[in-house]
């Protein structure tokens, strides 16, 4: 039986616009909201938020099964490809579309280049079953991509924001931005849900039972993502009341790129896998994710380093809203070119 999109995540970006409309709403009937928001802050860290932000990763964390990643290993050639796609063509891609459609806008550019550096560990999984894949190479994947955020993306943030920039000639727009605070956001927003998740994941299954954990615990938890997801845009959007007219241009300015790297990501992912005989199951796997990203990762750094109220914060809020709707249809093509190229 073919597996279908759940109804709340069937309408994620439905749910992403009317978080938006929400958030622009008590912007005008609470304006000010802002100056509440800051009497809940220590130093630039705003308490609810941040609380937010860590349980919006941490379900998809604990969701990941560490103990398959020795099975990856065995298989040199999927590794490999997984890897190049993800570390380098993925975030030199975004790159590439951050520079050419916003150079002009060098702060939606970060932004953009920021969700180029955050890999897929959630959703994958989703888009994966739906287009038949193998699950338990997609799970193997979300688990390496994990553990590679931690130790890699303030490294990634520093190469592509800080330095590549200047060496292109684009030092003019002074891109510079403190590896001290990416650092720290990374280990707040994604080590404390890893360590958490990866804690729960050991202690609750010994106690309870892996299908206790699966049937019962994760579907417990699971909502919080999106809960949380919902609760940053709305506040989010409560800041940007004033604005409402310049948004939808804005939407479509960022929009227009990301579009364009989730169809180029996917199939450059496919016809790699393809071209070295990767099976349907597999390619599937690495196709979908190399081409999601952790949004939710982009989302936590950019308000950690830049602010709640940053464009940098507001184009992390976006990725999702586009994400949904390009993934369905791409889902789509991988049972076409199934058919097609995998006879």
């Amino acid at each position: 039986m073919q597996p279908k999109l759940k109804f709340i995540d069937r309408y994620l970006t439905l749910w992403i616009f009317l978080a938006m409309a929400l958030g622009v709403g008590l912007g005008y009937i609470y304006p000010d909201i802002t100056e509440i928001t800051n009497t809940l802050s220590v130093g630039a860290t705003n308490i609810p938020l941040a609380i937010g932000l860590i349980l919006m990763m941490y379900p998809p964390l604990a969701k990941v099964d560490y103990s398959l990643l020795p099975t990856l290993f065995k298989d040199v050639k999927v590794i490999s490809i997984s890897l190049l796609l993800n570390w380098i063509i993925g975030p030199i891609l975004m790159f590439v579309l951050a520079v050419t459609f916003l150079r002009n806008e060098p702060d939606y550019m970060i932004g953009l280049i920021l969700i180029g550096l955050a890999r897929c560990i959630a959703m994958v999984i989703v888009w994966n079953d739906l287009a038949k894949g193998n699950r338990e190479y997609a799970a193997i994947l979300v688990a390496l991509n994990s553990i590679f955020q931690i130790f890699t993306y303030s490294f990634s943030f520093w190469l592509f924001i800080n330095i590549i920039p200047g060496k292109l000639g684009l030092g003019n727009f002074d891109i510079s931005v403190s590896v001290k605070d990416v650092t720290k956001s990374v280990i707040i927003y994604l080590g404390i849900p890893f360590l958490s998740g990866f804690l729960s994941r050991y202690l609750l299954v010994k106690s309870k039972g892996i299908e206790w954990y699966k049937r019962k615990f994760i579907p417990a938890i699971s909502p919080f993502t999106l809960y949380s997801l919902l609760f940053t845009i709305i506040l989010m959007f409560s800041l940007k009341g004033e604005k409402i007219v310049e948004l939808p241009m804005e939407v479509i300015k960022i929009t227009i790129p990301l579009v364009v790297y989730f169809i180029m990501m996917f199939f450059v992912s496919f016809v790699i896998n393809w071209s070295m005989k990767v099976p349907y199951d597999k390619n599937a796997s690495i196709a979908f994710t190399a081409t999601g990203n952790n949004f939710e990762l982009a989302i936590a750094v950019a308000i950690s380093v830049f602010g709640i109220n940053s464009d940098q914060a507001f184009v992390g809020v976006i990725g999702p809203l586009v994400e949904v709707p390009v993934l369905i249809l791409l889902v789509r093509a991988s049972l076409w070119m199934k058919k097609k190229y995998y006879v």
